[in-house]
């Protein structure tokens, strides 16, 4: 499983919250107006019940104290209007704000999508699958809510609180003063509560990200899961990271109910020492009973925009560690796209002393790829063979820059594709794997994935499915439209790969690599995909890794890769005949082996005829394709090597 993320709290620790969410700016510039005229309009709201206790004033030294009714009356009409007006203006806010701020976290969405389809294989081998969907899904909504709601009213509420407290003051200014006396411990305890808030957070986002990727591992393996009877296994591991997530919300449920409690009763408190104190002013004759009631009428409209300090704080907290996450994979450098394409000419492919080793490998560590040669002609097909983990498929992905090779050159028509736009180049070369993966889609929208930009037609891929022997396409419910569902994995082995082998043949490349296309393929459906390859192959260039001696006889030269570098090319006879290590690899039995031992020549090759091939002494019904009996193996290099020293002779 690719490695998660690396611990955060360093990072956390050094951030400003402000100088996170500044990093949203450019996604914010094109609602701003937008944005600002809700604050405003929500500032109008606030002011809407601050208004409200100096019509209580106005009701109370007036018409309360004449016992006017009418007074009172109208009186209660302008404060119902002036609740009517404070609720119709945040309702016109939250409409100004809900399509912008959706236009927002799409953008963020797409820009994140598209860079993670730039970014090199490396940047996906290194981080887990859930930690890149909960960026995509769970921080965008975290960052849109917080654009929604905590920035608007991180002004409005600061508005109020300053418009009140001016109220407050021009009332009666000692009793200004008692409210102001928690000020000061509430900026204590908020910058507390900031920082170890902030380090939950983060820790909660990421373990979030941990528990979906364990959910989409056991959702797209379910079957392995079941053949192997681990679901209980599997149920622990969930249980285990759902237990750790939990054990964090509760962490931040606690530091938010701790700075709740201290964010109101510190108001509360100076409340009701102001209370205490405009009683005995009213009693005094100080203050009149009607500026009593507005000033507390005024502290406890206040009450909810200070309270809501530790509410605002907590989801900006959360969305500058959101606004981190997303940050961090959006500044994963993509590889350099490449300029103008050089003039083309007619050189098929060249790798010269090309290197490569994995970004996260140790320095020390040896070379995965250590100045590998080679060239295919135009319109050659070259089979690359060679031992499990000497680097065939690494230098298969570096072609299409999967990879990006980390010295030497490698060129197509004698364009270096370090050079050549992205685009173009996977436009040239098309790429067939032995694990192959599909979508979900229809039969027709995976194989025309592998069409270039004019797309494919019903013709195109037609005759792409005819090559790769995929005719049991038309069985299926739907046909062409028939939906493969997720990976593909409601089709065989074979019939994913023979699909993925349509895929890379349907847009006629000019460059096809094909890493062990039949792995999965019985020896009869083999022959005949082998059989129609070779149209396609004839028109191609064409670099193909084989691990059987029927691939490797749809080439006409083979390169043995051994040690992350080229150690012999030459056609199938010729390496047969001069290379040990070649025919080690051809062979899997042991009389075959035995038998090329007591004729000097190392193991012997397994089956390298295809079923309508001259086939000499080892043919007939025991050594058709796939026959792997000691004796027809035997035969057939006894064949081929009298064959290749006849050649030398003559």
């Amino acid at each position: 499983m690719p490695a998660t993320t690396p611990d955060p709290a360093p990072a956390v620790r050094s951030r400003s919250v402000i100088r996170s969410l500044l990093r949203l700016w450019p996604y914010v510039v094109p609602v701003r107006r937008r944005l600002a005229l809700s604050a405003f309009v929500a500032v109008i709201a606030s002011s809407m019940s601050l208004l409200i206790p100096l019509v209580l004033k106005w009701m109370v030294d007036g018409p309360v104290t004449d016992r006017d009714p009418s007074g009172v009356w109208l009186g209660g009409g302008l404060v119902l209007l002036l609740g009517l007006l404070e609720a119709g203006l945040f309702g016109v806010r939250r409409w100004m704000v809900a399509r912008p701020l959706a236009g927002v976290e799409a953008a963020m969405r797409a820009d994140l999508y598209r860079h993670l389809q730039r970014l090199p294989v490396g940047f996906h081998d290194r981080w887990a699958s859930g930690q890149l969907l909960s960026r995509a899904t769970m921080d965008l909504q975290i960052l849109r809510m917080f654009l929604a709601f905590p920035l608007v009213f991180l002004v409005v509420n600061g508005a109020t609180v300053l418009i009140g407290f001016a109220i407050l003051f021009v009332q009666s200014w000692t009793l200004g003063l008692v409210l102001l006396l928690p000020a000061v411990p509430l900026m204590i305890v908020c910058s507390y509560f900031e920082t170890r808030y902030s380090l939950a957070a983060r820790a909660a986002q990421d373990q979030a990200g941990d528990l979906a990727t364990v959910v989409e591992e056991s959702v797209l393996g379910i079957r392995i899961i079941k053949a192997f009877g681990r679901h209980r296994s599997q149920a622990r591991a969930f249980h285990g990271k759902a237990q750790q997530l939990r054990g964090t919300e509760l962490r931040k449920a606690r530091l938010l109910s701790d700075i709740w409690a201290v964010i109101m009763t510190l108001p509360e408190l100076a409340i009701g020492a102001a209370l205490t104190l405009g009683v005995l002013q009213v009693s005094d004759d100080r203050l009149s009973a009607g500026t009593l009631v507005a000033f507390l009428s005024t502290a406890l409209a206040l009450r909810w925009p200070v309270e809501s300090i530790g509410f605002l704080l907590a989801m900006s907290n959360e969305s500058a560690t959101a606004a981190d996450r997303y940050f961090e994979a959006m500044d994963a450098a993509e590889p350099d796209v490449g300029g103008t394409a050089a003039e083309p000419r007619r050189d098929g492919l060249r790798m010269e002393d090309v290197r490569f080793r994995y970004p996260d490998a140790p320095a020390d560590s040896a070379e995965l790829l250590c100045g590998v040669d080679l060239h295919i002609r135009p319109g050659e097909t070259m089979a690359l063979v060679g031992a499990t983990g000497c680097g065939k498929t690494t230098l298969t992905a570096l072609l299409p820059r999967l990879h990006e090779a980390t010295g030497g050159r490698i060129t197509l028509d004698g364009a270096d594709i370090a050079r050549l736009p992205v685009r173009r180049l996977r436009e040239l070369v098309a790429v067939a794997f032995e694990e192959p993966t599909l979508f979900s889609a229809s039969v027709r929208e995976n194989v025309a994935m592998g069409a270039g930009p004019g797309g494919a037609s019903d013709q195109d891929v037609r005759h792409a499915l005819e090559i790769a022997q995929a005719g049991f396409v038309h069985e299926l419910p739907n046909g062409l439209d028939t939906q493969v569902g997720e990976q593909g994995l409601s089709l065989s082995g074979g019939q994913r790969q023979r699909l993925a082998l349509a895929r890379a043949v349907v847009g006629r490349p000019e460059f096809l690599v094909l890493d062990d296309p039949l792995s999965a393929l019985d020896v009869h459906t083999e022959a005949l995909v082998e059989a129609a390859l070779r149209e396609v192959l004839a028109d191609t260039t064409a670099l193909v890794v084989a691990h059987r001696p029927s691939t490797v006889l749809l080439a006409d030269r083979v390169a043995l890769m051994s040690g992350g570098r080229i150690t012999a090319v030459g056609s199938h006879t010729e390496l047969l005949r001069d290379s040990a290590e070649y025919r080690h690899l051809m062979s899997g039995d042991e009389e075959s082996a035995a038998v090329a031992e007591a004729r000097g020549a190392g193991a012997l090759p397994g089956r390298d005829r295809r079923p309508d091939a001259d086939s000499g002494p080892g043919s007939g019904p025991g050594a058709g394709p796939g026959d792997r009996s000691g004796s027809a193996i035997a035969h057939q290099l006894d064949h081929e090597l009298d064959l290749a020293e006849g050649s030398d002779a003559r």
